[in-house]
């Protein structure tokens, strides 16, 4: 089965073929590092991880584009209120962002550009634009760029729209405008600005309009056309609606497939930085939850189904991912861990149909339950053989147990050989208490590691001890 994936442009679950044989590029809308990431930036890192990890799952040659925007209004004025360099504030979030992905066991990126790195690529397109006759320089010496939107015929069809409904296109009225909808590619210095934020141009001091970085970067690192590119959907207008206009106007084939995530609700409303309604992955992990568990929870839902997040549904979630991993762990004491490599054919089918997790999770679900009860029989051959159907689907999924990504995955890679070594003691102590039938002090052992979260299970081969909830 071919994978099928729902492109935004044309509204539409459509067969993805890749435009070069083999290979795929994606570029992803990355993060503004105007303060630290939340757990809504981190679903969308999950999902396109997703995605990644499924194409070369199949095969493919993959270059994964991820860009960060470390410069714009609002890490500007975090500088202005904070008196500290716009830069050092975008340097110490996107350290922020980066710890937080590989927490999550997020694929790094094969390019990361800075849109501070590429301002030549910028003036490089704006100048094209204005070449074409779909850009302009403002009058005077203020160096504002624009570019023309009712010069692109198609200007609104990517989010179904038409330039006559259109209040503005995420600009404010400027006298300098030709039209209200026009938007800004360059923007001249401002006096209540920091002023180590701006760069020379052919049009004067200013530095990039929000939308051009991207354009720009993509055409740099995949070229003037490519495969997908992705982001959230209350990106679809007006930054993704922008880039196709500045793109397509100057000529570019840009992106074949539009592929948008579903957003993270904290009540009524989008988890938002400019709303303050946000949870980090650091206050889950000081609760109890793992960041495995985190990923789960975010990569369960279909990509473009809303999640509605509740500290219920989160530690479902948590529950969930350790059941399956309670029967990877007890399957591979009694056969070994396996060599996995080939996902069942309905685990496939469900992931080539627009990347559909949910379905694909149900099958790991009922592969661990078959296992359970072959473990229950002590059927060898089927525990192995669901051993690894299941690493294999978690492994296409990013959360197989065993990858030495989670070796630190509860926030504190540092501490795991101690805890370990603590907990080894303690069941130490517990066996010695057994064989002198001193059942008191065993089961004391027992609930004071409970107490503290870890849960021991004796098995023929010996106590197992997995991280649980504290109580």
């Amino acid at each position: 089965m071919t994978l099928r994936l729902y492109d935004t442009a044309t509204r539409s679950v459509r067969d993805f073929v890749p435009m070069t044989p083999g290979q795929v590029g994606i570029y992803l809308c990355g993060v503004t590092v105007q303060s630290a990431p939340h757990i809504g930036h981190l679903r969308s890192a999950v999902n396109y991880d997703v995605l990644r990890r499924w194409l070369l799952h199949t095969g493919l040659e993959v270059t994964f584009v991820r860009n960060v925007t470390d410069v714009d209004d609002k890490i500007l004025q975090k500088a202005t209120e904070q008196g500290r360099p716009f830069w050092a504030i975008a340097y110490e979030n996107r350290l922020h962002l980066d710890r937080d992905y590989s927490a999550l066991n997020v694929l790094p990126p094969t390019y990361e550009p800075l849109a501070t790195g590429h301002i030549t690529e910028m003036h490089e397109l704006i100048q094209e634009l204005i070449d074409r006759g779909h850009a302009y320089a403002a009058a005077g010496d203020c160096a504002d760029v624009y570019f023309d939107v009712l010069s692109y015929r198609e200007y609104g069809a990517l989010s179904g729209q038409k330039p006559e409904d259109m209040l503005g296109a995420g600009d404010a009225p400027v006298r300098d405008k030709r039209d209200h909808r026009d938007f800004a590619l360059w923007k001249g210095v401002k006096a209540d600005e920091p002023r180590d934020a701006y760069w020379p141009s052919p049009w004067g001091k200013g530095r990039p309009g929000w939308h051009i970085e991207c354009s720009a970067m993509a055409r740099r690192y995949l070229g003037d056309e490519f495969d997908i590119h992705g982001g959230g959907l209350d990106l679809t207008f007006p930054h993704h609606e922008n880039e196709v206009a500045q793109s397509k106007a100057a000529g570019l084939g840009f992106s074949r497939f539009w592929v948008h995530h579903a957003l993270l609700n904290l009540g009524d409303s989008k988890m938002s930085k400019s709303l303050g309604n946000v949870i980090d992955l650091a206050s889950l992990v000081e609760s109890g939850i793992r960041p495995v568990e985190l990923r789960y929870y975010l990569g369960s839902p279909h990509y473009r189904s809303r999640i509605d997040y509740s500290d219920e549904a989160l530690r479902e979630a948590a529950v969930a991912y350790r059941r399956i991993e309670g029967f990877v762990q007890r399957a591979a004491e009694i056969v070994g861990p396996g060599r996995p490599k080939q996902v069942p054919p309905a685990f496939a089918d469900a992931m080539n149909d627009d990347l559909n997790t949910s379905a694909a999770l149900a099958i790991v679900h009922d592969t661990v339950r078959e296992g359970n009860t072959a473990l229950a029989a002590s059927d060898e051959a089927a525990i192995r053989g669901a051993l690894t159907a299941v690493r294999a689907m978690l492994g296409v999924l990013g959360l197989d147990p065993f990858d030495e990504k989670w070796d630190g995955g509860e926030g504190g890679n540092d501490l795991k050989p101690v805890v370990d070594s603590l907990v080894a003691l303690a069941l130490e102590q517990r066996a010695q208490a057994r064989a002198r039938k001193d059942w008191a002090a065993a089961d004391s052992v027992r609930d004071q590691l409970k107490n503290a979260g870890i849960q021991v299970e004796d098995t023929p081969a010996g106590p197992r001890w997995t991280v649980g909830e504290q109580h």
